[in-house]
């Protein structure tokens, strides 16, 4: 937990010159920050990582889900909110009224300026798919991609898809977000040159084991270049595309 005097007597030394800047930064990097009772939010990530904490809602109450998403807005945006339902969505916009809900996402966005960092595509199967893509979607646009949105060219139609392959080669990543056999990723991976995020979701009939058939199934992509997250996780596939496109930005 930071105390106050903590960061008092570290803005001293940089002020005596016995730390830069730099040095400053670096520190902070490794602080947490306590807030409120039974919640706790980490202010420093950004630092560390290039984006700051995300408040999944599921399993918080309204009031916990708002009180964390305000301490990390106090910092500025972007600042998202998952798995928000619309209790969590109002009181997160009621304690910081410039967030903005995005429904079909479940999700809460206080919008940032983040350094524009390239390409996404995020393909959809099917119209059932749609609230994990939008995740994803909402996701990486808010942390600075620049985001194409293709929905409903599962392969049970393949020309649909087919139709998108030229805008598809120009993103530099891929997110490929499916339910039932989980074919989609495999499919893309083998039409395009940048890396495919894919998701499978638990969209599906009794076989589908609630996403675990397209699970194995994407685990299992006979094409190359084709990375996997977990069940119905379009956030953690536009945090691994963005940071794919962040560094190649940087040139790293």
């Amino acid at each position: 937990m930071v105390q106050a005097h903590t960061l008092r007597e570290l803005l001293q030394r940089v002020a005596r010159g016995e730390l830069s800047p730099a040095q400053a930064a670096e520190e902070l990097a490794h602080l947490p920050y306590r807030v409120g009772e039974g919640v706790m939010v980490d202010t420093h990530r950004a630092l560390r990582t290039g984006e700051s904490e995300a408040v999944f809602c599921a399993g918080k109450s309204p009031r916990q889900a708002a009180t964390a998403f305000a301490a990390l807005a106090a910092g500025g945006g972007p600042v998202l909110a998952t798995r928000a339902d619309e209790s969590h969505a109002r009181a997160i916009v009621e304690a910081v009224p410039t967030a903005v809900h995005h429904p079909e996402a479940r999700m809460v966005v206080l919008a940032g300026t983040p350094t524009p960092c390239g390409e996404v595509a995020v393909v959809c199967a099917g119209t059932s798919d749609l609230p994990v893509a939008e995740e994803a979607a909402v996701t990486a646009g808010a942390l600075g991609a620049s985001v194409t949105r293709v929905q409903d060219v599962g392969v049970a139609g393949l020309h649909r898809l087919l139709s998108h392959v030229e805008g598809l080669r120009r993103a530099g990543v891929v997110i490929a977000v499916a339910g039932m056999e989980g074919a989609l990723p495999s499919v893309i991976a083998g039409l395009v040159p940048g890396p495919v995020v894919a998701v499978p979701t638990s969209v599906g009939y009794g076989a589908a084991f609630g996403g675990l058939a397209p699970l194995l199934a994407m685990l299992n992509a006979c094409a190359p270049g084709v990375a996997v997250v977990n069940i119905d996780n379009g956030f953690g596939a536009a945090m691994v595309a963005v940071r794919i496109l962040r560094r190649r930005s940087e040139g790293a």
